[in-house]
């Protein structure tokens, strides 16, 4: 799958799929994204107020000292806590650093045996069916 992006330069074409993906914030929020979007030319990658409030945070912009900041907060036994503070850039987007969870899997990609992968799809079935299927897979 290949998706294009408008920009304020034009479109180009830099989604290449999309899937579920985990980050981790600087302080240790962990978000969990279902429709996460993969663009590995992009240099920024961005969190939707979405994506935030799907895994159960709360927003909020508050200033300090003529700085603004978007906080990233949580109610834990009825106490709000701070869980991240975003910077704000002079444009007006706000920015942190992300790190991503990774998660591998590994497959055993010589088992072929032909009655048990299909016995695993299609669960108990009796054997002259099992016989078909596996007669007329070959």
């Amino acid at each position: 799958m290949q998706a294009s992006v408008s920009t304020i330069s034009g479109s180009i074409k830099t989604i290449q799929g999309f899937e579920r993906a985990a980050i981790l914030l600087p302080r240790g929020t962990k978000f969990q994204i279902n429709d996460a979007l993969y663009s590995p030319k992009s240099p920024k990658n961005l969190l939707s107020f979405k994506d935030i409030r799907h895994n159960g945070y709360h927003i909020e912009t508050i200033s300090e000292e003529n700085d603004e900041y978007l906080q990233i907060t949580s109610i834990i036994q009825g106490n709000k806590i701070i869980l991240e503070k975003l910077f704000t850039l002079f444009f007006g987007l706000y920015y942190t650093r992300i790190s991503t969870i990774e998660a591998h899997a590994i497959i055993n990609q010589k088992f072929t045996d032909d009655f048990i992968i299909w016995h695993d799809r299609l669960g108990h079935l009796g054997s002259i069916m099992m016989q078909k299927i596996i007669g007329n897979s070959c």
